[in-house]
């Protein structure tokens, strides 16, 4: 298992205000003991090669890899032009995953918002069809998407069509792919949902290709029924905090064992920062302990159903070793 780190605290400065760079986020986050940084396409305010090959090389340069890329194309716009303009965005999202990440890197996708207007049939269709469309792109460039059970982007008015499980797996279940298709799984969105997130685990596990970690906590004097809205999900409110991973509302304990029991020694991407950089840094601590208790301390990268239905296509495996063995064969120095 690798672990990778996502800027959730710095996310408006990169992606809104624009008042720091991925080249900055790059150095802060460099002091953290993480084998990976996952990028969001708010960051990419260019997207030419020079600039994408200059992001690559400042990532190299601190030892980081980038497996995953965070992206959130709204496929459930009542506009269809709007739809197109989302899916044309999300297709050049997946050749920067690409060229920053290689072979088997994520772009992780979402349905779309939940717009008014907008029935569960028709969203679902639309939202079936676009990944469709990606889906030879995906192959063609040989990378995942990794649909993520969401709560709702910054940038959005609306929260996420998929939010609710029975929505998720709809969608979900009526892809076939599971060599380029998949779940990244989050267990803070479940909690967002009004579900058990390591029961909800239970019901995609044979679909995760990639998972965040952050953890969320009840402000005192807070219950999960004052947060519950009358459609029987949870939206977000101050009185649901962000904080250190472990310590909060999700049994991490048996979200992990779960994991390694069907065989994923894939990349956990730390959603967290919100607080500052040493929350982050106690985060980065806490999966390094859990990667030692749960996954035998491998930082191999392998996630077995993914795997099994690439060897059923022909493909190649994609499988790689622990970093150090890994960086001998690509001969890349390891900074931390």
């Amino acid at each position: 298992m690798r672990i990778s780190v996502f800027p959730k605290g710095d996310l408006a400065a990169l992606s809104d205000a624009r008042t720091m760079t991925v080249f900055e986020w790059i150095t802060k986050a460099s002091t953290l003991p993480a084998d990976g940084l996952e990028l969001y396409s708010g960051m990419f305010w260019r997207t030419d090669d020079d600039h994408l090959d200059a992001i690559g090389e400042a990532l190299d340069a601190e030892g980081f890899e980038m497996p995953m890329l965070c992206t959130s194309p709204d496929f459930t716009h009542p506009d269809a032009s709007v739809r197109e303009s989302e899916f044309d965005r999300q297709l050049e999202m997946m050749r920067i995953t690409r060229r920053l990440g290689g072979a088997g890197a994520s772009t992780r996708v979402l349905s779309g918002q939940k717009h008014p207007g907008v029935s569960r049939e028709q969203g679902v269709a639309w939202v079936v069809d676009a990944y469709e469309r990606l889906l030879p792109v995906a192959r063609e460039l040989d990378i995942t998407l990794g649909m993520e059970n969401h709560y709702k982007d910054g940038s959005w008015q609306h929260v996420e069509f998929a939010q609710k499980g029975d929505v998720f797996r709809e969608i979900v279940d009526a892809i076939e792919d599971r060599v380029h298709f998949g779940v990244q799984f989050d267990p803070s969105n479940a909690i967002t949902a009004g579900m058990d997130s390591a029961d909800f685990l239970d019901e995609v596990i044979d679909r995760v290709v990639t998972m965040q970690a952050s953890d969320r906590f009840l402000a005192p004097g807070t219950t999960l029924d004052d947060l519950r809205l009358a459609d029987g999900t949870i939206g977000y409110s101050p009185a649901l905090q962000h904080g250190v991973i472990g310590k909060g509302m999700n049994d991490y304990p048996r979200i992990f064992r779960a994991l390694a029991d069907v065989g994923y020694d894939g990349w956990v991407s730390i959603e967290d920062g919100v607080n500052g950089m040493d929350e982050m840094h106690e985060s980065v601590l806490f999966l390094r302990e859990a990667r030692e208790v749960y996954f035998g301390g491998s930082t191999a990268v392998r996630v077995a159903t993914q795997e099994a239905a690439r060897a059923a296509a022909g493909l190649e495996s994609l499988a790689r070793p622990d970093i150090e063995d890994d960086a001998l064969a690509r001969g890349r120095e390891i900074a931390r």
